[in-house]
């Protein structure tokens, strides 16, 4: 699957029209209007993508760290959150590169659930509960 999405980023550093699509901006409208507090200390967000959602993140939180395991798509991500000092990107692949023992205070699982087996998924919610803060907030959005 990786080969796919580093075949996917090469032929256009937003495959998924991120910044135009109408839907693509809602979801992250709707995503980011969601969120119980203005601001938050540290989040975590697999599969970033082309860092569109990253970006408006980064402007809520003291801390991101979003991660994708394609790295082409960790380029573009690169390239779209240059000058963003508080946006660490990383490739990790799910659920096996966790960050675990790190603690955030938001979690954001956006569009990557249909892309892992059941089991993965089952896997990425035991951590997700396991790094949240007491206040944490978990967000978790798909198609």
């Amino acid at each position: 699957m990786r080969g796919y999405f580093d075949g996917l980023y090469a032929g256009a550093s937003d495959p998924y029209g991120t910044r135009e699509r109408w839907y693509e901006r809602r979801k992250r409208a709707l995503l980011l209007a969601s969120l119980p507090r203005e601001r938050f200390r540290r989040c975590y967000e697999p599969g970033c993508g082309s860092a569109e959602l990253t970006r408006e993140l980064a402007m809520r939180c003291d801390s991101v760290l979003a991660t994708d395991f394609s790295a082409q798509a960790l380029r573009t991500a690169r390239a779209r959150t240059a000058g963003l000092a508080q946006v660490q990107l990383a490739q990790h692949r799910l659920p096996h590169d966790w960050p675990c023992g790190e603690r955030f205070d938001l979690v954001v699982l956006s569009e990557i659930g249909y892309f892992l087996p059941a089991a993965a998924m089952q896997e990425v919610a035991q951590h997700c509960a396991a790094s949240l803060d007491a206040d944490g907030v978990l967000v978790a959005c798909d198609w």
